[in-house]
């Protein structure tokens, strides 16, 4: 047989198997790069600087992208109002802020939403402070005012927000002084039951210590949960395949630079001594914890975490993903080499994973930029 006859045929052999390694194969199709796309710019519209960013999708997959718009400064305190985008399109574009809620010269901050599957409506949950009580009077006790607790809902998917009314005295012990919910998202479990995880700061011994706050009637009513701590601080949960809740924590106790982890066996009501996990390093900072798929609707059970994967300084945005529950790392992908702080993920309707973080070339708080990637980016296509 003619020689270019038999390498025409193994050629054509070639090809063949190329073409069906395409169309079948996941890891030799080309990965999509992530796309980064700036949601709020520090500076526009008004404000001095966006922070605290939160996001989720609803039952109809709209992404609502929440953050506190700081009127005149970075401060963590002062004239504070909570804003929203939302988008239609998956995360891609976003519409006009709007103003769920402006209190004059006070703060209305650290959001913390929860989408409830059956009902399709958003209860969001967040804090409230006289402006011109900073952080620190309020731990000693000095403050004109303590921090108060609040909830507002919205039944038409982020368009309208009822107004928002207080339960502190459901969600608040006495003794508590600073108190924060979330920041970040809270999840709904199988079971029903709404979680959304918070901090606070004991009076007198000035202790750190993180909680949950649940709703077992889809948001009418709120109930105080678990506490765990000392030296725990922001925190996110996530429920577990055995039905379990994992709650990932800012580590204010630098025997070791990395985040800590607490369980509960009981949807919250109580809550193991917190551990540390030392792949997780961090620099004090806030950081997001999300599942992203369970065994039964994936083919396995697949856990995501964001955070600034430094030690010292908030640089590094990165990513990681777990099979097993929370417990090894082995997968993680860096969003962003520079200054970067908070961050919150959600996964929108087709499988698209978002992460809204605070990100910039100088400092950390330029500007708050929605990440959207799949999962074959952040596994190199080794996922299965």
């Amino acid at each position: 047989m003619d020689y270019r006859v038999q390498f025409f045929r193994r050629d054509c052999v070639v090809c063949l198997i190329a073409a069906w390694a395409a169309a079948w194969c996941p890891c030799a199709t080309a990965v999509e790069p992530a796309e980064q796309i700036d949601v709020y710019v520090s500076g526009q519209d008004g404000y001095d600087t966006y922070r605290i960013p939160s996001v989720i999708v609803t039952a109809k997959g709209t992404v609502l992208a929440f953050c506190e718009g700081r009127k005149h400064s970075s401060s963590d305190t002062g004239d504070i109002d909570l804003l929203l985008k939302r988008s239609t399109d998956g995360g891609k574009t976003f519409s006009k802020a709007q103003v769920v809620w402006d209190d004059g010269p006070n703060t209305c901050g650290n959001p913390c939403p929860v989408a409830v599957r059956d009902t399709g409506a958003i209860e969001l949950l967040l804090t409230h402070n006289r402006g011109d009580d900073p952080e620190s009077k309020i731990i000693a006790g000095t403050s004109k005012a303590s921090r108060t607790v609040w909830k507002s809902t919205s039944r038409d998917d982020g368009l309208t927000w009822s107004k928002p009314e207080e339960i502190t005295p459901a969600t608040k012990k006495p003794d508590w002084t600073w108190y924060a919910t979330g920041p970040g998202a809270g999840i709904q479990l199988r079971s029903g039951r709404l979680v959304v995880p918070c901090d606070h700061v004991e009076a007198g011994t000035r202790r750190r210590g993180s909680h949950i706050i649940f709703s077992d009637d889809r948001g009418t009513t709120w109930r105080l949960g678990g506490s765990t701590g000392p030296e725990a601080d922001e925190c996110e949960v996530v429920e577990r395949t055995d039905g379990s809740l994992l709650l990932n924590i800012r580590n204010y106790n630098r025997k070791l630079p990395c985040r800590t982890t607490s369980i509960s066996p009981d949807g919250g009501i109580s809550w193991s001594a917190p551990a540390f996990d030392k792949t997780l390093i961090e620099p004090v900072c806030q950081a997001s914890i999300r599942r992203y798929s369970w065994p039964d609707e994936g083919g396995k059970s697949r856990i995501l975490f964001s955070n600034p994967a430094s030690e010292k300084v908030r640089q590094k945005m990165t990513v990681r993903l777990s099979y097993d529950e929370g417990k090894t790392w082995p997968v993680s992908k860096l969003l962003h080499g520079g200054p970067s702080a908070y961050s919150c993920l959600a996964v929108a309707s087709d499988g698209t994973i978002l992460c809204l973080y605070e990100r910039g070339a100088k400092s950390a708080y330029e500007k708050i930029t929605l990440a959207r990637f799949r999962l074959s980016w952040l596994t190199d296509g080794q996922d299965r």
